[in-house]
């Protein structure tokens, strides 16, 4: 499928992405989340099932399975 931005001409290759979110007052970060990325721009599709999995992952959470480090780039 053809990229959906105006004067991009990648398409879409299936992959599996990092995704972070920003829920409440934490940043769960989903991995392996399926998606269709622009081998041009990088533009990113998700179907809507995956949408409704991650609602669903972030409703039910207790404990991440992982935890990371945050840096935060803040100017001086």
């Amino acid at each position: 499928m053809r990229c959906s931005l105006d004067g991009c001409s990648g398409g879409y290759d299936d992959r599996e992405i990092e995704h972070t979110v920003r829920y409440g007052a934490s940043r769960p970060v989903i991995d392996r989340m399926p998606a269709d990325v622009c081998s041009v721009c990088g533009d990113v599709l998700r179907a809507p099932e995956t949408v409704r999995r991650i609602e669903a992952l972030l409703r039910n959470a207790t404990r991440p399975a992982r935890s990371v480090s945050l840096c935060e780039y803040a100017s001086s």
